[in-house]
Formats: C-alpha cells, sequence, structure tokens
C-alpha cells in the first residue's frame, strides 16, 4: 500500500508502515514539508494512489463532498504518545489493510476501527 502521513502525525508513523513493506510519504518528505497545504496532500494522493493519513477532520470533509482524496485513513485519537499510537496500529494494522481492499474511507479511534462504505 502506499500512504501519505500528514503533518500532524509524527515521521516515526510514517517510519513504521515503511518497515512493515508500504511506500510511506511524510509531509516531512515534501518540499514545503509541513507546510504543505492539504490540496497538495490531497493531489499528491491523487497522483500517486496514495491513502491519506491524518487526524485532520478537514479531509473528511473534502473525501465526503469531493471523493478526494480517493482514499482515507482518519486517526481519531486526540492526543496521545507515539507509543500508544505504534501499540494501536500493531493491533489494527491487518484489519486496516483488508479494509482498504473494499473501502475508501478508514476511521480509527482508541477503541475500535470504522469501515466506511
Amino acid at each position: 500500500m502506499k500512504f501519505i502521513v500528514d503533518a500532524q502525525l509524527p515521521k516515526r508513523l510514517a517510519r513504521w508502515l515503511a518497515a512493515r513493506g508500504h511506500d510511506v510519504l511524510h509531509t516531512l518528505d515534501l518540499p514545503e514539508q509541513n507546510r504543505t497545504q492539504d490540496a497538495g496532500i490531497t493531489a499528491l494522493a491523487c497522483l500517486e494512489h496514495r491513502i491519506v493519513v491524518t487526524k485532520d477532520a478537514d479531509f473528511v470533509d473534502s473525501f465526503l463532498l469531493q471523493g478526494r482524496p480517493p482514499k482515507l485513513l482518519l486517526i481519531v485519537t486526540g492526543n496521545i504518545s507515539n507509543q500508544v499510537l505504534e501499540r494501536l496500529l500493531t493491533r489494527n494494522i491487518a484489519e486496516i489493510e483488508n479494509a482498504f481492499a473494499s473501502s475508501q474511507f478508514v476511521e480509527l479511534t482508541l477503541s475500535h476501527l470504522l469501515v466506511h462504505d
């Protein structure tokens, strides 16, 4: 899978996904780094068929109203440590990967995974 991780999530998350065999960019890898606008992230996601990983609800609005970005992983956890985030993803990564085989929008909370049809 190909991901682009938004600025409010740590670069460590991008490295974690890459270590599991995914093609991952973080906004820090882009020319404007964490100043990259949502439109630029969305354009890159569309061009390179990447799943946007974000905490930003603006991407949800764009996805629901315009169908862009084409795939979205919304992390809805509030502020948590990187270690807690990694544990959460470790518990759910197989389900997340499976969900994107048939869905375009997946939401991860502290307690469950929501797959939107």
